[in-house]
């Protein structure tokens, strides 16, 4: 079995995905076979991974940010990278996918009951993940600190005992309470977690880093634990997908530019970081839209993204008045991309009789694209390369969808996936729909598509784009770590 180290955090979102990728570039860079790993996720991200030793199957989902750490490892995903991996569709449910498949679907009180049942699976993963490496770098998820859910924890300390994995806690100086939150899980942890612990990190520090000099003394005196660095503010980061949708709340936006693309902030938002090669074009201004907010007139493109509750949604969409707004931009020339569940909101109905989305099984759509959707309970799962079919130039994707979409906007299909058509666009070409994810991925395609709309784009090869800020997080981390030391306690 390969050695391994695994990071926690004093809570969420303290940038622990950023940190085991720019840790798994370090590895990576030092000649090591390196492997990321997390074994319970939480998001509507998702990326498709090879199941390995199935040939028959288009592929499964982990989270994206299992894939972004397999891209700094510089291997191929694989559904044992993340086998546990928790799609919200309510306030209180979600889809559970286990090594790539639908498992079923829990409310979050169920769910906890079914715990036990996946820590075999993830075991199991954890195994597979390590065959041939010389380092695991495995990825926590919320905090070790909610000792309410210990009992049946698989995502933190559950597994960290189970599978002999030391931990470094990760703190959050920007969010403020650094010392209290490394201190107060030292304190409340049971013995039996807090040996798993060999010390700790400050991340995203701004200024003189001098100036937490009597922190790191104050956290060592209450907690004995050895600090292996302080993290400065890692302005790559911005350039890497991003898996959570909590930092959606935090986006602002950008001065003004040519091209003004506005982004519904729907509830569940799906694969939003398709956007992310547009925001990287200099002439392009994305703009994700709140709740409650208008869509900006000025916008002359407004992109609907992928969501997995399609119906929910839509209903919503319909209660912030961005119909109205949409129907606006549609009269002002405007052009609207749908992408999977937005190309389902596009058409005329969406239905979904067997109920898989939930109690509302019908719902009238945005009427910009004459097809109709029916969901269907099995779920496309698949990485694709494609053609587009306006500008005769190849894509690469994947698809993550449930539905079925027919009507007669669909003879105008948008792109050409394995053979078969996909997708539809309107008659007057302003409206296109796809259920393929990534398509703004491909430079010349995305170049294109901007020239189309009066905009100078492309000139960006954004998958390189992606790999240089790997390394300058990489760069960040072995100035500001004892990578050594890290690396050393693995076992």
């Amino acid at each position: 079995m390969a050695k391994a180290i695994m990071l926690q955090g004093t809570g969420s979102d303290v940038g622990k995905t950023v940190l085991v990728a720019g840790l798994c570039r370090v590895a990576r860079n030092r000649g090591l076979k390196v492997r990321p790993f997390k074994p319970q996720n939480m998001s509507n991200n998702a990326a498709v991974a090879d199941i390995p030793g199935d040939n028959n199957h288009g592929g499964g989902e982990i989270g994206r940010a299992q894939w972004l750490q397999a891209i700094a490892c510089g291997v191929a995903p694989s559904v044992h990278m993340n086998p546990v991996l928790l799609k919200p569709q309510t306030d209180v449910g979600a889809q559970v996918i286990v090594q790539g498949k639908v498992f079923g679907e829990a409310r979050a009180r169920d769910y906890q009951a079914l715990k036990g049942r996946l820590m075999d699976a993830v075991l199991d993963s954890w195994g597979k993940v390590g065959e041939g490496a010389d380092l695991v770098i495995v990825e926590g998820a919320g905090s070790p600190a909610e000792i309410n859910l210990r009992s049946r924890d698989i995502a933190n300390m559950g597994f960290a005992t189970r599978a002999d994995v030391p931990v470094v806690l990760v703190g959050d100086i920007d969010r403020g309470g650094v010392i209290a939150s490394v201190a107060g899980t030292h304190l409340i942890l049971p013995e039996e977690d807090r040996r798993m612990i060999v010390g700790y990190l400050i991340n995203k520090f701004r200024g003189d880093v001098s100036l937490f000099d009597d922190g790191l003394k104050a956290i060592e005196k209450f907690t004995g634990w050895r600090c292996f660095g302080v993290v400065p503010w890692l302005k790559a980061a911005a350039r890497l997908p991003s898996e959570d949708s909590v930092v959606l709340e935090r986006l602002a936006s950008g001065e003004a530019r040519a091209l003004k693309v506005a982004v519904p902030m729907l509830g569940r938002i799906a694969n939003f970081d398709d956007l992310d090669p547009l925001k990287a074009e200099p002439q392009v201004e994305v703009v994700f839209v709140p709740p409650g907010k208008k869509l900006p007139a000025d916008a002359g493109l407004v992109v609907i993204p992928g969501s997995k509750s399609t119906i929910g949604d839509l209903l919503k969409f319909r209660e912030n008045g961005w119909d109205r707004d949409l129907a606006a931009h549609r009269k002002r020339g405007g052009h609207v991309i749908g992408i999977c569940g937005g190309f389902q909101m596009l058409g005329r109905t969406v239905r979904d009789p067997n109920g898989i989305e939930g109690s509302v099984t019908d719902a009238e759509g945005l009427g910009l694209l004459d097809i109709e959707t029916v969901m269907e309970p099995e779920k496309t799962v698949r990485n694709v390369s494609a053609r587009s079919v306006p500008f005769d130039l190849p894509l690469e994707g994947y698809e993550i969808h449930l539905g079925r979409t027919t009507g007669p906007d669909t003879v105008r299909p948008s792109a050409i996936i394995n053979g078969i058509e996909d997708g539809a666009i309107s008659a007057d070409g302003k409206v296109i729909g796809t259920y393929m994810h990534g398509l703004f991925g491909a430079d010349a395609f995305r170049g294109k598509f901007l020239e189309s709309l009066g905009i100078r784009g492309g000139g960006i090869d954004y998958r390189a784009e992606v790999e240089r800020a790997l390394d300058e997080v990489a760069a960040e981390l072995e100035n500001h770590l004892d990578c050594d030391a890290i690396f050393a306690l693995a076992r």
